[in-house]
């Protein structure tokens, strides 16, 4: 029986000889396709998991923080304008967007153990998954809020009061999850024994 590192050694050789029966460009037009194939695989893949569609397809998410969401402003408000899911928790540069798909594999695996199928799992979990969501937002200076709300385009239209809470907090370098904890979802009830 042939060792691993001369069956090894053998595989490489192989793969790295000159094709007698290929042409350099026949291997080049299969290379590109078959990198064309993956990604637009990765594309329709990355496309398939950003719907809200998809994150509700788990019934830990369905039957808790969607309910909750359903109460909130990013859910109905008088511009009609609706943030889904993915519009607070997915990035939408590529980069930041595929590092968050893969910590999002790790969630996936915590629902499929039952970390959280129930009511009482997912509330004895809902600060460690809302601490660890605040300082996601809060290492990318709240990028996906900034998506739809910027201060320049707030501007002057908001309540006086309002302007000057968020022109305090840019001065400050705060960002919205600084503030705007439980905007969409419930607060963990630690967070409010925290804050007395």
């Amino acid at each position: 029986m042939a060792s691993s590192p001369g069956l090894l050694k053998r595989t490489w050789l192989f793969l790295a000889r000159p094709s007698a029966r290929y042409s350099v460009l026949a291997l080049t037009l299969i290379g590109l396709v078959i990198g064309v194939v993956l990604l637009l695989g990765v594309h329709t893949a990355l496309h398939a998991t950003n719907t809200q569609e998809f994150c509700l397809s788990c019934h830990e998410m369905r039957d808790t923080v969607f309910q909750e969401y359903k109460t909130t402003i990013h859910y109905t408000n008088r511009s009609g304008v609706r943030a889904g899911c993915p519009d607070c928790h997915v990035p939408v540069e590529l980069g930041p967007k595929l590092y968050r798909k893969a910590e999002a594999s790790k969630e996936l695996w915590g629902s499929i153990m039952g970390e959280i199928d129930t009511p009482e799992k997912f509330e004895a979990h809902r600060m460690e998954m809302a601490t660890r969501e605040w300082q996601r937002m809060k290492a990318s200076n709240s990028a996906t809020c900034r998506t739809c709300h910027t201060f320049d385009a707030m501007g002057e239209a908001q309540k006086p009061i309002n302007l000057k809470r968020h022109q305090k907090a840019a001065a400050a370098g705060k960002t919205c999850i600084d503030c705007h904890k439980g905007i969409a979802h419930k607060l963990p009830k630690e967070y409010n024994n925290e804050e007395e």
